[in-house]
């Protein structure tokens, strides 16, 4: 078996490692499984790091002609930006419903984008979207069970994240889509 892993360019790597966190952070403080942590806890990491580190990924991204993942991480982090620093601004809960949906809707574009790129690829943008679109539901029908529900396909989804920027750096095995063997990739 041939443990090359290739995650396209540094930049790729460090824009899944960004979201990976971000998705963590946010995903574990909405299962309310620690206690005094909430989801509104990981506003700064939000803002800075799912927001602005990965616009600016994005970006580059997009320079160096990547326009899948260079489209995924910058309108990701706008969205990280946007809920970053309005998190505690006094939205109405339909508002912020409805935020989350309409977002879930560029998380499943990005997830149909994402085909080529195997189980891993999919896999990150589809937890998001269902995390996005179950927290959305959640407040519109005032269901805090369903926020939590979606707060682990996010954590799980910041754990998929996480695993295929460091198997890119490892040089670890990736899942491809198809059974681990020749050329497994973890593309971005």
């Amino acid at each position: 078996m041939d443990n090359d892993v290739s995650a396209g360019s540094t930049t790729s790597t460090l824009g899944h490692l960004a979201l990976g966190l971000t998705l963590l952070a946010f995903g574990i403080g909405s299962t309310g499984v620690i206690d005094n942590v909430a989801a509104s806890d990981a506003a700064a990491l939000a803002t800075w790091v799912g927001g602005v580190a990965l616009f600016v990924a994005g970006l580059l991204e997009l320079r160096a002609g990547d326009g899948r993942t260079g489209t995924a991480f910058a309108g990701l982090g706008a969205f990280w930006f946007a809920w970053g620093t309005g998190v505690g601004s006094g939205v109405s809960t339909e508002a912020a419903g409805l935020f989350m949906v309409l977002w879930a809707m560029l998380a499943l574009s990005l997830t149909a984008a994402a085909s080529g790129t195997g189980l891993l690829g999919q896999g990150v943008y589809g937890l998001l979207t269902l995390s996005l679109l179950l927290s959305g539901i959640g407040a519109f029908a005032d269901a805090s069970v369903l926020g939590r529900i979606g707060g682990w396909a996010a954590a799980v989804a910041g754990l998929a994240a996480w695993y295929g920027a460091t198997a890119s750096l490892a040089a670890w095995p990736a899942f491809k889509g198809r059974a681990a063997g020749r050329g497994v990739t973890a593309t971005g």
